[in-house]
Order: C-alpha cells, then structure tokens, then sequence
C-alpha cells in the first residue's frame, strides 16, 4: 500500500555494437548491447558486482583454519534483453533479471557461521501492438522466484531456514487516445501466488531433523481496470479510475491447530478448495488546477487493497522479514491516500517548484507480537498481530531544468505511526519505515560537450 517503483530496461542498440561500463570503489559494472540482426533484432546485457567483502578482507582477523571472522556483505546482479521488430505494428521483447545479495558472518574462533543469500529471478515475454494510431496493446507473461536463505551452525549444531514466492502473472493492457487531450487507459491481470513461509531442516550430531508444517499457499488473483484521463476545461484536467480486484485463497492447505502450545486438531483441503475471497472496488481520483501559465494545483485521493504482505517486526529480533497471503486469519490490507500540492515555474520553466502535504491512513496492518519466538511447528500467522497505521508529511521541491548548470533539491519531512491493541500497550508507536527528514541534493554541471560532472548528497 506505499509506493510503485517503475523501472525500464533499455531496448538494445538496432545499429551497432556499443560496449559501456563503470569502475567504482565498491562496485563495477559493464553492459554489452548490439544488433542481432540490423534494424531487426538487439539485444543488450547488463551486470555489476560489489566487491565489499574483498576490500574488507584484508582488515578482518584471521582464525585457525584460514578463513576471516567478522561481516562480509556483497550483491551482484546481471539484466538481459531482447527486442524483436516483427513489423511496424508488432514487437516482441524477452527480458530476464537475476540478482544475489549475500551476507556472511563468521565468529571469532570459527565456531559460530551465518550465511544469508537472497535475491528475485525474473523472466518477461511482452508483446506490443498497434492498431491503430488511437488504440496500443501490451500484452505480457511474467514469471517472479523471490527468496531468502539463513544458514547457521554452531559447533555440531546446523539449522537451515527457507522461504520463497513464485507467482506468475499474465496481463493485457490498452491505451486508447479517442481525441487530442484524452487518454484511456483499461485492462485485466491475473497472477497465480505460491507462497512458503519457511521450510527448516537441521542437524545435531548424528541427529537430523526437518520441518515440513509450514505448507505451500496457494492463491488466485485477478483484476480489471479502467483510466480516464481529459482535459474537462481549459483550467482543468482531471484523471479517474476504478480497479475490481478478486483474490482466493485456495487448496490444497493442511494447517495443525494448537491450543495453548499443544496441537488439537489438523485441518486440511483438498486441491482447488476455496477456502476464503476477498474482492473490493478500488477507485482513484485527481484534478490539476490551472491558476496560470506558470501555477497549478494538484488534488490526489486513492484507495488501495493489497492482498499479499511483507509481515516485519517492530519489537522482537526475529531475522527475516515473510511474504504471506490473505487467508482466512490475515485480511487484506486497504490504504486511503489523499494529498494537495501547489506547483509553479519561473523564468519561462527554467525553474521547476512544488510543494505538496500528505495524509494515508491504513487499516489491517500486520506485525509479529510481542510474544512470537519463530516456533516452526506451527502456522507463522498464528504469530501475527494486527492493527492499524497512518502517515502524514511535506514535500517541498525546487529544480534547475535548463542551461550549464543543472540540479534540484527534495527535502521531506514526515511521520509514519503504527498502532496495535497487542503492541506497546495498545499506544501509537513509529513505525519501522518512520523517516523523519529526508534531504537529497542533486547537481551537475557541463563543461563542455565532452565533460560533465556531477555531486549528489542524501541525508536520512
């Protein structure tokens, strides 16, 4: 119920072959881009690679088999692509993604080991057609892998933890531009949700162990969805929309029951059971208020239902963070945002300036409790705990659009506030994601046509 980060991939180099990359203090990267076939077919390959852990290798303290105690942390990632032309109303894209990110920790004396790998695996097939010069398709098949890892052993004593999320997703989507200064925007998705919250497996000595209670879920989720977005006046622009979402929880799903700590009973579904649904309209409305040629103001209000959850805790140190679904215990969470800003240009746009004040207020918000200890014998959302949230902020922002020297500065100041009847006593406490001040300064400048540099300062 927060944000959506939109990040496109370059499409390939149709002409010729171009090679480019960038050599850091922590990390390098290189990317390959070409034509397959001219004017036909690119392709492009990315990849990059941190080099934390060697640099700090050398700092850290040997021990008696050779190996370095302390932190070691790197991430390294690689992005691939294809562009097909198949004619001037058709495009094929293929595009991957892999990405690790691995934290390692060592004791003193070689006794106690933690390795953490996590990462997403990605593929996408999207077609692209034109009808017309009104009326764009984009049609896709997506399939996501996340998961996480905690390998930890100390002297004889070995303990693996596993999560994961797969879901693959196909969607159709339609741009529809019936006249100059109205743009449509309708279509459907669906998206098949596997989920695992954890599988362990362990040894003692001689003695193995593995825990099989924490069962796959399965889910269903489908939406349809319809834009518009017109120019009602000469002073007035205004974009509406509304989403139907439907998701199901289904089978098969076998769950222990547990009464005080001891299990009483085992309920189980078969195969493409329905064991619960949830379904809500999701309308969204903003208008832009013309004051002049250089001001206007923008008035935003949205309402969100999200099925699927990134449960953390804000009071125990419990080691990973659990993607979970919507099930007959943990409902949907539903976020309401409204938000007002002010914007105006100076000097014929050559200075962009807003200011703009939020408020989000959340319900069905989802935490461990107090008194959860990871028992993984039993469900993970017999640990949770619910309640509510609310956040609220300024934005203020002045950018530099034009000329040599070019930048903008952001700065944000906001709250973000959990409350829950099982958490601090039923009193309102910060959340996780509370973030006071948020200042980022972003400048650069042209020396010539060969030469730019550039300074960035983040303060959090």
């Amino acid at each position: 119920i927060s944000s959506v980060v939109d990040v496109q991939m370059k499409e390939g180099n149709m002409k010729k072959w171009s090679v480019s990359g960038g050599l850091g203090l922590i990390s390098s990267r290189l990317t390959i881009e070409g034509p397959i076939k001219k004017d036909k077919c690119s392709f492009i390959v990315s990849a990059r690679r941190t080099y934390i852990d060697l640099i700090l290798k050398p700092i850290l303290p040997k021990i008696s088999n050779g190996d370095f105690a302390g932190n070691s942390y790197y991430f390294y990632d690689i992005n691939a692509k294809i562009n097909y032309r198949i004619s001037d109303k058709d495009h094929l894209f293929l595009s991957g993604y892999f990405g690790r990110d691995v934290f390692n920790f060592q004791a003193p004396g070689g006794a106690f080991k933690l390795a953490f790998p996590w990462g997403n695996s990605t593929g996408t097939m999207r077609w692209n057609h034109l009808f017309n010069d009104k009326l764009f398709m984009n049609t896709m098949l997506i399939y996501n892998d996340f998961g996480f890892k905690a390998n930890t052993s100390f002297q004889d004593i070995t303990f693996n933890l596993n999560s994961k999320v797969r879901e693959a997703t196909a969607k159709m989507n339609f741009d529809y531009s019936p006249v100059l200064g109205h743009s449509m925007k309708f279509g459907w998705q669906y998206n098949f949700h596997v989920f695992t919250p954890y599988t362990a497996t362990g040894s003692s000595g001689s003695v193995d162990f593995k825990t099989t209670n924490q069962a796959n879920k399965y889910a269903h989720e489908t939406a349809i969805y319809f834009l518009d977005d017109f120019d009602a006046t000469s002073w007035l622009k205004i974009n509406v929309g509304l989403r139907a979402s439907l998701f199901t929880f289904m089978g098969p799903f076998s769950k222990i029951v547990f009464d005080e700590g001891r299990a009483i009973d085992t309920l189980n579904y078969k195969t493409g059971a329905n064991i619960k649904t949830y379904w809500g309209l999701e309308p969204r409305l903003s208008m832009r208020f013309k004051v002049d040629e250089h001001s206007s103001i923008k008035f935003g209000e949205t309402l969100n239902k999200q099925y699927i959850h990134l449960v953390s805790s804000s009071t125990t140190t419990l080691p990973i963070d659990l993607w979970v679904p919507s099930t007959a215990v943990v409902k949907p969470q539903i976020g309401l945002q409204s938000a007002l800003g002010y914007f105006r240009n100076f000097k014929d746009d050559m200075f962009e300036t807003s200011v703009e004040v939020y408020y989000k207020y959340l319900w069905n918000q989802i935490e461990y409790g107090e008194s959860a200890v990871g028992n993984i014998t039993e469900d993970v959302e017999d640990q949770f705990v619910f309640g509510k949230g609310w956040s609220y902020g300024a934005e203020f922002f002045v950018k530099k659009a034009r000329g040599k020297w070019t930048g903008w500065i952001g700065y944000t100041l906001a709250w973000t506030w959990r409350k829950f009847p099982d958490i601090n006593g039923g009193k309102p406490f910060l959340a996780r994601y509370d973030r006071r001040h948020d200042l980022s300064i972003v400048q650069m400048y042209e020396i010539n046509k060969h030469w730019k540099v550039s300074a960035v300062f983040v303060f959090a």
